[in-house]
């Protein structure tokens, strides 16, 4: 029997940065309300989003700088240097640290978030790859990779130690799961309710899969009548999953039973804000989601944003 795997309990919310300084804060509100639209940094191209308390992190596609944001405030701070490759995924765990998925680097760091120092660096692979999310268990995290039908597993040790460079392994994917063409595949991924397994979606065929963590098995979650086209992050709150559909401008909301093997959508979520939302955290009672901007060419002076939004 699995070992039940723990939801992280920060979740995570993108936004990017430019190598360049900040932009103008937005704004709370009259009345303390909080602001509904955050201004990132021009340029920035985000794609992830992990938060921890009034905090948001996010990442840029383009220059792997990370930005923190006060989701009160709207001010924001550059963490640690840009790398050139990008930064994707995030999510931050209760020590402090941020997991960052590394895109087509083929790996992920770790970063003190108040610091910004990089405290380890796991090369999974290489080209052809495309490390994309991240999920943290109570005893270890997993990544996504989109060219390739295998997740990567960090263990955790005692008092979450982290592994040795070396000291990752990777997880074949087998049963129901295939790998279709040479485009994004694996994408988000989460836990199931009851903790035992976990959920990626598969962005070009709008699937979701059920996977055993131990075995690599997958099977396809059962959810009639729907597909998540474009499906990107996933998020998970007790038996709500929410799945960002990205070049849909919408989030697709779904009440799972507790083993994750079937699932019925309640609802979608859109607003006029979207503008190709990537992924989504949940802070403040609110969902959280960066603008991807997909569909618009990038530039160093390409306004971006994150919006927030209510649960369903």
């Amino acid at each position: 029997m699995n070992r039940p795997l723990r939801r992280t309990l920060g979740v995570a919310l993108t936004a990017a940065l430019l190598t360049s300084g900040a932009v103008a804060p937005a704004q709370a509100h009259p009345g303390g309300r909080l602001p509904t639209v955050l201004a990132l940094p021009d340029g920035f191209s985000p794609e992830g989003i992990a938060t921890a308390g009034r905090y948001a992190y996010f990442g840029s596609r383009t220059t792997g700088a990370i930005q923190r944001v006060d989701l009160v405030t709207g001010r924001d701070t550059r963490i640690g240097a840009p790398t050139g490759t990008p930064s994707l995924g995030l999510k931050v765990d209760p020590r402090g640290r941020l997991f960052v998925a590394g895109g087509t680097a083929g790996d992920a760091r770790v970063l003190d978030t108040r610091t910004g120092d990089v405290l380890a660096r796991y090369q999974f692979a290489t080209a052809p790859t495309f490390v994309n999310d991240v999920i943290l268990t109570r005893d270890a995290a997993y990544f996504t990779d989109s060219n390739r039908p295998v997740l990567y597993r960090l263990p955790l040790g005692r008092g979450g130690a982290l592994p040795p460079a070396d000291g990752f392994t990777t997880i074949a994917l087998t049963g129901a799961y295939e790998q279709v063409g040479t485009g994004v595949n694996l994408n988000g991924i989460a836990t199931t309710p009851d903790g035992r397994a976990l959920i990626v979606v598969q962005s070009n065929t709008g699937t979701l899969y059920r996977v055993d963590p131990a075995t690599g098995a997958t099977t396809a979650v059962d959810v009639p009548g729907y597909t998540f086209t474009n499906g990107d992050g996933l998020l998970l709150l007790g038996r709500t999953l929410y799945v960002v559909q990205n070049r849909l401008n919408q989030i697709a909301v779904v009440t799972l039973n507790r083993a994750g093997t079937t699932g019925t959508v309640t609802g979608t979520i859109t607003d006029p804000n979207f503008d190709v939302p990537t992924t989504v955290a949940e802070a403040l009672g609110r969902l959280y989601l960066p603008n991807g901007r997909f569909t618009t060419p990038p530039t160093p002076t390409t306004p971006y944003t994150a919006v927030a939004v209510r649960t369903h």
